[in-house]
C-alpha cells in the first residue's frame, strides 16, 4: 500500500485535477491520497479573515470568488449529476457556515486563533471532498478524526502516538477503498477536538504520519516541481534534479530553504525506513527524487545539493564576562525557546568570548527584546555587551553526507566564496560533516550560490560572464570568435561563456540573463542606454555577477581607470588597452598586487605581439626560476609593414596609407611612427622582467623629424611625401649592403632603448616579413642561444584572438 499527496497547485485547476485523476486512477493497488487545498486558497481565506477582522467588507467578494472556484471545479470536474446533488448537499452547508464566521468576525472584530484555524481548514475539507466524487471508487475520511495535536507555544504539535493508534483503527478495521482521500493539514486537538493545523505545508507532514502508522510501501510527494534541485533554479540556470538523497541530506536541505518537502515530514517515514519519491504532476514519466536510507560511500558525490535562507537575522552575544561561565548557553536558548523562537544556526568562538545564533528576521526583535531582558544584570555590570542584531542577511548551506572524513571540502567552499569576494559574518559545521553553513549578505546571496555550484560541478558547465567594452576593430572581431566557438567550448570543454554588457563610446547594454550575439550592435544602438565610464563601473558593481571578467577593446584612458575598482571587487580583468600596463610603475604594481590578493587575474597579453605568447613565456620563466637579462624586439607590426613593404614603386608615404588602410596602423599613423607604442610595448616587458620602468626611462630615437608630430594629422598627410626622397635613398643603399630598417625595441639589464636600426643576413629579424612581430629572450638559463617568438603582430584578427585566448585560461581548461 502506497500513500500519495497532491499539492494545491496540483489541484489547482480542472486541467491539472484531470492530471490527478489520471495518476490516481493508474495504481493498481489500494491507495491512500492526501489533498491539500485548491491552489491558493489557503492564502485567500486567511486574507478574508484579515479582511473581516479590520472591518474591510471585502471580505465578502474574496469568499464569493473561493465559493466560485471550487462550484467551478465541481460543474468541470464532477460528471455524474447525481453525484453533483450529493456534493453540492454535503459543501453549500460548509459554505454557509464559513460565511457566517467570516461575518461574525467581521461584526465583533476579534479573530482568536482557534477560530482562524477553523476558517483556514475549510481549505483542504472542500477539496476532499471534491476529488472524492472525481475520482472512481473513492472515499473521502476526515483527518481531524485521527490526526491529533496537543498544543507548544503558538504552534500545534502532533501527538503521533495517539494518532497511530486513531489512524490504525480508521483504516485497519475494515478493508481499504480503492482510494482512500484524506485532507491534509488539518488535524485536531488532543484535548478539546477543536480544530487545529500543522502549519504550512502541513499536507506533506499528514501523509507521512499516516505512512508511518501504516507502514506504507512509499510515500509519494507530488507537486509542481521535478524533485529536489542541486540550487534553486530561480537563481541558478543550470540547476537540476538530484535523483536520490538520504533522510538526511534530504532533511539538511529542507531545512535550510529547500521548499519542495515541509522538514517535518521526513521524521516519521525516516524511522520506518519508508522511502519517499518526489515526483512532479505535470510530468509524470519523469523519476523525480527517491529519498532512502543510504549509507556514506567514499566514491559518492561529496556535495548533493545547496541550499539557502535568504530571510537571515544574526544576534550576537559577546563579552569578557562569559569566558568560562558554565551555563551562559543553556540560558541563552532556554530564553529563546520559552518565547517560542526556534534557531538554525550557531557560531562560537571557542575562547567562549562571543556566541552568534541566526534567526528568522522576523523573530529577531523578539530574540534581542528576550535576551536583553535574560542577561540584563550582566549587561549592566559590563560583563557582557548590549546584545547585537546584524540584518539583511542570508545563509547558505551545502549539503553532502559523502563529505564526512573528505579533506579540504570547508576550504573548497570558503576559498570559492574568498575568490569571489564575499566576506564570511558566521559560519558553522556539525560533527556529523553532512552540513557546511554560513552567513553572508543578502546583496551577495546569488553570486554566492552560483559560484559554489560552479565549484564544487553541480553544474554541467564552468562559466564565464563578460563584460564587453569596445565593438571597433578588436572588440567586433573578439565577439565574433565568441559566437563561432561558443557551443563548441561548451561541448568539448564545459565552458560556457555568456556575454552579459557590451558598450562602446555612445552606448552600453547590460542584460544578467545575456546578450544574444546574433544583431547584438544593432540591439546596442537601439536598446542600449548612453555609455560612460562611470555608468559601466556602476552598471558591472551593481549586478554583482558570479565569474565576471571585464574585456577592454578599447585604447581609451578612462576606461583603463576602472580597472582597480573592478579588480577590488573580485572582477578580472582582461585588456588589450596598453595605458594601465604602461602608466607608471605605482599604478601597475598596485594593480598587479590588487589582482594577487584577491585571486583574480589582470591579463594583458596582448598588449605586446598581439596574439602571440610573450608575457606568458617570460612569465613562466621568470616563475621557474629563471632571470631575464636582456629583451630584443620588433613589436610594431605597423612599422615592420612600413619598412618591409618600401620599394621603388611604393614610397614611404604611400607605405604608412596602407598600412592605415590595412589596419596595422592607428587612425592616426603617427602614434606608431613616434615609437610611442613600441615605448608602452618595451615598458611593459621591461616590468615583467622584473625592472622597475617609467616610459621617461626609455631612450628613443626618433627616424622622422619632430615637426610632423606637431602638425594636425592633415597637415602630416599632405607634408610626409617630404620624406620620400629620403627613405628611398636609404632603401636603395641599404638593398646594396644586403640589409634592412628594423624599428627595435631592446631592454638591457635595467637599460632601455627604441629606434631604427639596419640589421644584416644572418640576424633572426633580417627576414621578417610583413607586420610580423619578433622577440629574442636572453636569460640566465638561455643564454648562448636566446628563446625566439615569431609571428602574426597586428592586425584585428590575431589581436581579438589573444584576447580570446587570456579569457580562457581564467577558466583554467585545457
Amino acid at each position: 500500500m502506497k500513500v500519495m499527496k497532491f499539492g494545491g497547485t496540483s489541484a489547482g485547476t480542472p486541467e491539472s485535477m484531470l492530471l490527478v485523476k489520471n495518476i490516481i486512477e493508474a495504481e493498481k493497488e489500494p491507495v491512500i491520497v492526501v489533498v491539500s487545498a485548491l491552489g491558493g486558497v489557503t492564502d485567500r481565506l486567511l486574507l478574508a479573515a484579515d479582511f473581516a477582522l479590520n472591518a474591510n467588507p471585502g471580505y465578502q467578494s474574496i469568499l464569493e470568488e473561493i465559493i466560485f472556484r471550487h462550484e467551478e471545479m465541481i460543474g468541470k470536474m464532477v460528471v455524474s449529476a447525481v453525484d453533483q446533488r450529493e456534493l453540492k448537499r454535503k459543501i453549500d452547508p460548509m459554505f454557509e457556515d464559513l460565511r457566517n464566521i467570516l461575518r461574525g468576525v467581521y461584526l465583533i472584530g476579534d479573530l482568536s486563533q482557534k477560530t482562524s484555524d477553523k476558517i483556514v481548514s475549510y481549505g483542504e475539507r472542500f477539496s476532499s471532498l471534491i476529488v472524492s466524487k472525481i475520482i472512481d471508487g473513492a472515499r473521502v475520511y476526515d483527518s481531524t478524526q485521527f490526526i491529533k495535536t496537543t498544543k507548544q507555544f503558538s504552534h500545534h504539535i502532533p501527538d503521533i502516538a495517539y494518532s497511530n493508534e486513531l489512524i490504525k483503527q480508521a483504516f485497519l478495521s475494515e478493508p481499504l477503498p480503492k482510494v482512500a482521500i484524506v485532507p491534509g493539514f488539518i488535524s485536531s486537538s488532543k484535548e478539546g477536538d477543536d480544530i487545529t493545523n500543522l502549519g504550512r505545508g502541513g499536507s506533506d507532514y499528514t501523509a507521512a504520519i499516516i505512512a508511518a502508522a501504516l507502514e506504507a510501501s512509499v510515500l509519494e510527494i507530488w507537486t509542481d516541481v521535478d524533485g529536489f534541485m542541486t540550487a534553486d533554479p530561480k537563481i541558478i540556470n543550470s540547476a537540476y534534479v538530484i535523483e536520490e538523497l538520504s533522510f538526511t541530506e534530504a532533511i539538511e536541505l529542507s531545512n535550510f530553504g529547500a521548499k519542495v518537502i515541509y522538514p517535518p515530514t521526513i521524521f516519521p517515514v525516516y524511522h520506518k525506513s519508508i522511502p519517499i519519491r518526489v515526483k512532479n504532476t505535470f510530468k509524470p514519466a519523469s523519476e523525480g527524487t527517491l529519498i532512502r536510507d543510504i549509507k556514506p560511500t567514499p566514491n559518492g558525490k561529496i556535495i548533493k545539493g545547496i541550499s539557502s535562507i535568504n530571510d537571515t537575522a544574526l544576534i550576537t552575544i559577546q563579552g569578557l564576562g562569559m569566558v568560562g561561565v558554565i551555563g551562559v548557553n543553556k540560558r541563552i536558548f532556554t530564553a529563546l525557546a520559552d518565547n517560542g523562537i526556534s534557531v538554525f544556526l550557531v557560531s562560537q568562538a571557542s575562547s567562549e568570548n562571543s556566541t552568534s545564533i541566526g534567526v528568522r528576521t522576523q523573530d529577531a526583535s523578539l530574540s534581542q527584546k528576550v535576551l536583553s531582558k535574560e542577561f540584563a544584570k550582566e549587561i549592566e555590570r559590563g560583563s557582557i555587551n548590549e546584545i547585537i542584531v546584524e540584518y539583511d542577511l542570508a545563509t547558505i548551506a551545502v549539503v553532502g553526507q559523502n563529505m564526512k572524513h573528505v579533506p579540504g571540502v570547508a576550504g573548497k567552499f570558503f576559498g570559492t566564496l574568498g575568490r569571489g569576494g564575499i566576506s564570511v559574518v558566521a559560519l558553522a559545521q556539525g560533527a556529523s560533516e553532512t552540513n557546511i553553513s554560513c552567513v553572508i549578505a543578502k546583496t551577495n546571496l546569488k553570486k554566492a550560490l552560483n559560484i559554489i555550484h560552479d565549484s564544487f560541478f553541480l553544474s554541467p558547465y564552468q562559466e564565464l560572464n563578460l563584460f564587453v567594452i569596445g565593438t571597433g576593430t578588436v572588440g567586433s572581431k573578439l565577439l565574433a570568435q565568441i559566437k563561432q566557438q561558443k557551443h563548441i567550448l561548451e561541448e568539448h570543454n564545459k565552458l560556457k561563456i555568456n556575454i552579459v554588457g557590451i558598450a562602446n563610446g555612445r552606448k552600453a547594454l547590460f542584460s544578467r540573463d545575456g546578450i544574444s550575439l546574433e544583431n547584438y550592435f544593432e540591439n546596442l544602438m537601439s536598446r542600449g542606454v548612453k555609455s560612460s565610464p562611470q555608468l559601466i563601473r556602476d552598471e558591472i558593481l551593481k549586478m554583482n555577477i558570479f565569474n565576471s571578467v571585464f574585456v577592454d577593446c578599447t585604447a581609451s584612458q578612462a576606461i583603463s581607470e576602472l580597472y582597480e575598482s573592478l579588480i577590488s571587487r573580485n572582477i578580472s580583468v582582461v585588456t588589450a588597452n596598453k595605458i594601465a600596463a604602461s602608466s607608471d610603475f605605482k599604478n601597475y604594481h598596485h594593480l598587479k598586487e590588487t589582482a594577487r590578493k584577491t585571486g583574480t587575474k589582470f591579463l594583458f597579453e596582448t598588449n605586446v605581439g598581439a596574439g602571440l605568447p610573450i608575457i606568458n613565456t617570460m612569465n613562466s620563466l621568470t616563475n621557474s626560476g629563471d632571470k631575464i637579462v636582456k629583451l630584443q624586439a620588433v613589436l610594431s607590426g605597423t612599422l615592420n609593414f612600413i619598412f618591409n613593404t618600401l620599394s621603388e614603386d611604393i614610397p614611404f608615404s604611400k607605405a604608412i596609407k596602407m598600412a592605415v588602410d590595412a589596419q596595422f596602423a592607428e587612425p592616426d599613423p603617427r602614434i606608431d611612427l613616434s615609437g610611442l607604442d613600441v615605448t608602452r610595448k618595451l615598458v611593459i616587458l621591461s616590468r615583467e622582467a622584473g625592472a622597475q620602468v617609467e616610459q621617461e626611462n626609455v631612450q628613443k630615437h626618433l627616424f622622422i623629424p619632430q615637426k610632423y608630430f606637431e602638425s594636425t594629422l592633415d597637415e602630416f598627410w599632405s607634408t610626409i611625401p617630404e620624406m620620400d626622397e629620403a627613405f628611398e635613398n636609404r632603401r636603395k643603399k641599404l638593398d646594396k649592403e644586403g640589409k634592412k630598417l628594423r624599428f627595435i625595441a631592446t631592454y638591457d639589464n635595467g637599460l632601455c632603448e627604441v629606434g631604427l636600426h639596419e640589421v644584416e643576413k644572418g640576424h633572426p629579424f633580417y627576414d621578417l616579413e610583413g607586420s610580423n612581430n619578433i622577440i629574442m629572450i636572453t636569460t640566465e638559463r638561455y643564454n648562448e642561444y636566446p628563446m625566439v617568438i615569431k609571428g602574426y603582430g597586428a592586425g584585428a584578427n590575431v589581436t581579438a584572438a589573444g584576447v580570446f585566448s587570456d579569457i580562457i585560461s581564467i577558466a583554467n581548461i585545457r
